[in-house]
Parts: C-alpha cells; structure tokens; sequence
C-alpha cells in the first residue's frame, strides 16, 4: 500500500495553474502537509480548518472518562465495522489504562432532529466528551454549541461539522473523489457512460466526495454522466436503486463509480441485470475486494477512503488527546486516502476469499493518520494519549 500524492482537481489541472493557496490558521503544521490536504483548490469550501476553539482546554473532571457516541445510523456494514472497533477493541483497551469509565451509544437512524435531542441528553448526563459520525455539517451546530457551553467538545469523525466549536477528522473527500472519478476515467480510455452513486446526500463526506467524483471524470471530456442515484451507503439500498435505474435506462454503460459502503450491493446489480462486466468502483468493503481478487483485470485500483475500524481510531486518540490538554492546533485533522493496487491486494487477501463478506479492510493506525510523527503535528502539546497520568 502507498500513500496517495494528492493532486488539484480538474479546472486547475486542465489549465494548468496548480496554485497553493493556504487556509489560515496552517502555519503551525508541515507545509508539505498543508499544500498537500489544506490546499484552497482541493479542499471542500466548507471545510472547517481555522484554529481550534478547544487549543486551552483542560477537561473538568480527571479520568476515567465517560464518552456518547451519538450515532446517526446503524443500517450499513460501515457502521457496524465501527461499533465493532469500539465495542471489542477501544471499549476494553482503555478501560484498561484507565482512562475511560464508560461509553454511552445512542441511535437517530438519520433523523437530525433525534441526533439533536441525544446529544444535549448525553450532555445533561454528564458526558466529558462526544463522538458524531457522518452527520448533516449545519443541523447540528447550535447543540455543538451547547456542549461547548458546558464544557463537553463533540469530535465529528467521516465527515465535518460547520461548527466552530467542532473538531473535525476525515480524509480530504474531494481529493479523493477525484482520484476516484479520475481512475475510472482513465480506466475506460477517456470515453464512457458513467452511472454515479452516490452517499447520503447532505451529508458533508458524501457530498464532498461526489463533487470530487464528478470534477475526476470530468478531466475526460469522452466520458458522460447518465445518471445519478443514492445509495445511502447501504449495500441493499444502493443495489435497489441501481436496480432500477438499469431497468429503465437500457442504453450502453460503461462504468460505475460508487461510494462504499455500496459497492457490494452495486456489483449485485449489474451481475443480476445480465449488462455484463461493468467496471464498478471498489472502495473497503472485503465482499467488492474478493471479487476483484478473483478477477484481476476487473478494476486497476482500490481507494480506501473510510477505513471504519482506522476511522474511529483516529478521532479517539484525537479525542483523548484534547482530554488530555494536548491542545488540538486547527479545527479538522485531514490525513491522505490509500490507494492499493493489484499487487497490494494480494498482500492482505487470498483469492479463497468470501463473495459475501460484509467486513472493511483495515489500512492500519500508521497509514491513517495515527503515527505520532504525523499526528503530534496537529497538537500544542504533543504526547502518547495512552501514556497519560493525570497531575495528582
């Protein structure tokens, strides 16, 4: 696996006028970081990344710690990767080094009004700190304000919230999805009818990544958009969805470019239309990435954009970081997608694999952000989250 050199998106590559403008608030990182992912011309417009509000905190009660986790969906293979990752790896660890006493799940099944009322009830029930994923990027403010007012900072991972109050984790998404929309550009030689999938709509990772998607294909002026659907990031939905547009649109296609977690239920819909082997875009689900495995010229490469289990790693050492006053420096702590080719693949997956595996792949802490020479860059007071004792 390597790490992906990020390149400008498809206006500024075309004309040739790759430029470096920086966001403020950036000096105090690598520059070659802050070219590479802070960029204005590849970063989201809206993407918070100012100084942080939380740079002086210090947590109101020493650990252990008590954490929400206000979930705003648990219906795909993502998620559940995710309360894996926290129920049997993070939950136990750090208990064990007691820094954590307990955490506190809740379920809004993408209802923002619901996700609102948990947080402030998680907030009353004396929570020192929440986790939010993947959420709308404006409905939540006002109740990320609230916990700011007593004292509890709300980490928003797979996605940002606009909140100047919020510390945001992610890759850089419309990077990413313009390497996506590129490759599969370049994939059917710069000419093709191309279906989009997309996420969840209004959803600032799902909507970043699609605006980065389109500017990628974008780059071939051969290759048109016939369509595009949502696929809620949900293998059923997306296969429903797809399933129906194939039905009423019989034309030539020649790829498809799909946000995971969806790509399962996407290969299932073309191998069930009978329209032949079209390529689909093949992000971190183990079921897409067997298929590949057994077919090797199917796809030329795989971008692992959302690793779950490396995802919510990463925001709870951010998190327990800013517990531990380490001062986080900006409010959005971006770290570049990983792009596996064939060769990579077969160094993590046997061609015995399972069709109908419903778990991701994990990229690795180091390769996501977490080795501390890339991480301790975003901190004032940079130190191993797992080694702290608090001042007696």
């Amino acid at each position: 696996m390597r790490k992906l050199v990020s390149l400008a998106l498809a206006t500024a590559l075309v004309a040739g006028s790759v430029t470096y403008t920086l966001a403020e608030g950036l000096d105090e990182i690598s520059p070659d970081v802050a070219k590479r992912l802070y960029n204005k011309d590849m970063l989201d417009p809206a993407q918070p990344v100012g100084p942080s509000a939380w740079r002086d905190f210090t947590a109101k009660r020493p650990p252990p710690w008590k954490i929400g986790y206000a979930s705003s969906y648990a219906g795909n293979t993502w998620r559940a990767a995710v309360m894996a990752e926290l129920q049997n790896k993070i939950v136990p660890e750090w208990k064990s080094l007691g820094l954590l006493s307990e955490l506190v799940i809740t379920q809004s099944n993408l209802n923002d009004s619901t996700q609102i009322q948990q947080m402030r009830q998680l907030v009353d029930q004396g929570v020192d700190a929440i986790i939010v994923c993947c959420s709308n990027p404006t409905a939540l403010n006002a109740t990320v304000q609230y916990a700011h007012d007593h004292g509890v900072p709300v980490f928003s991972l797979t996605g940002y919230l606009t909140s100047p109050y919020s510390i945001n984790s992610s890759v850089n998404y419309q990077v990413a999805g313009y390497e996506i929309g590129k490759d599969m550009a370049d994939q059917l030689g710069g000419k093709g009818n191309v279906l989009v999938v997309e996420g969840i709509p209004g959803t600032s990772g799902s909507d970043s990544q699609d605006r980065g998607v389109k500017a990628g294909l974008a780059t071939a002026p051969g290759v048109k958009i016939v369509g595009d659907v949502a696929g809620m990031w949900t293998d059923q939905v997306a296969q429903g969805e797809v399933q129906k547009w194939l039905a009423t649109h019989p034309g030539k296609l020649d790829g498809i470019v799909v946000q995971s977690a969806a790509e399962m239920g996407v290969l299932r819909a073309v191998q069930q239309s009978g329209r032949g082997n079209v390529p689909v875009a093949i992000g971190g689900e183990l079921g897409a990435l067997c298929y590949w495995r057994k077919h090797p010229d199917y796809v030329k490469t795989s971008f692992q954009v959302w690793p779950p289990a490396d995802e919510i790693e990463l925001i709870w050492n951010i998190m327990m970081r800013t517990l531990e006053g380490q001062g986080p420096k900006i409010q959005s702590i971006l770290v570049d997608p990983v792009k596996i080719n064939f060769d990579d693949l077969k160094k993590v997956m046997n061609d015995d694999c399972s069709l109908t595996s419903a778990n991701w792949l994990a990229v690795g802490p180091e390769k996501w952000g977490q080795d501390p020479a890339y991480l301790d860059q975003f901190f004032l007071h940079p130190a191993d989250p797992r080694a702290y004792k608090p001042a007696k």
